[in-house]
């Protein structure tokens, strides 16, 4: 029992701390240096993806040790924050973000945060985060402690890293794309300084135009993978979502 805990741990501290690592100066600075940007980006993603493996058979292997007893209003959270999740999985992975990897900041855009990067700048991080918070709660186990704290750490924590990284690589471009954004969700959006600057720089009303941003597509193919999901999830967890 222990010794399968203990490997989820490693497994867990591998995987997060292997991101931070790598990606970090003066390491990546090396390693790009030695093998060049594409298979530096190769490599690392291999080794994610092995790295990602590993967390998921260790947490298949892991006992259940219970923590603490789950309230029935817990199991409710996953169905609230994962259509929110979704949808930002879905636009992170269809529209141009300047803080994805190999992305750099348009500078000659009149919209610099366009779509759902109005309402977060790193949609991406907060669907892998919501999806991590919102299944914490209702798990009440050690292996799922380890597996979900770790995810959600690296992805929110993570948001933090790319934005110093992005500020440092340029730091106009990153100051115009801040001054209109927010890491948090909604924290602009709900800024009246933001919403003003919006509207004086850019002539935009940020809360009139997301949906028509984000566009019919994008939310038709969030809903098909919230429901999706939804149906798989006996099979993927081995627990229905109700």
């Amino acid at each position: 029992m222990t010794g399968s805990l203990t490997s989820l741990l490693l497994a867990a501290l591998a995987f997060v701390g292997g991101h931070f690592i790598v990606s970090a100066e003066p390491l990546r600075g090396t390693l790009v240096a030695q093998l060049g940007e594409r298979a530096f980006s190769a490599v690392y993603s291999i080794a994610a993806g092995v790295l990602l493996v590993w967390l998921v058979v260790a947490y298949g292997d892991a006992p259940q040790v219970p923590l603490w007893t789950a309230p029935a209003w817990t199991r409710w959270l996953p169905v609230v924050v994962m259509p929110a999740s979704a949808l930002f999985l879905v636009c992170g992975l269809t529209q141009y973000n300047p803080t994805a990897v190999a992305h750099r900041f348009e500078r000659k855009a009149v919209d610099p945060a366009p779509g759902i990067l109005k309402i977060t700048r790193h949609p991406m991080m907060w669907a892998m985060g919501l999806w991590a918070l919102a299944h914490l709660p209702p798990s009440g186990n050690a292996a799922s402690l380890i597996l979900f704290g770790a995810i959600a750490v690296l992805a929110l924590y993570g948001t933090t890293r790319i934005d110093a990284k992005r500020q440092a690589r340029d730091p106009d471009g990153f100051r115009r794309f801040a001054e209109v954004t927010s890491n948090l969700p909604f924290a602009a959006l709900l800024s009246p300084a933001k919403r003003e600057f919006w509207h004086v720089a850019y002539g935009l009303n940020p809360l009139a135009s997301i949906a028509g941003e984000i566009g019919l597509v994008r939310l038709t193919l969030a809903v098909a993978l919230y429901v999706s999901l939804a149906v798989a999830h006996p099979w993927i967890a081995g627990v229905g979502i109700y």
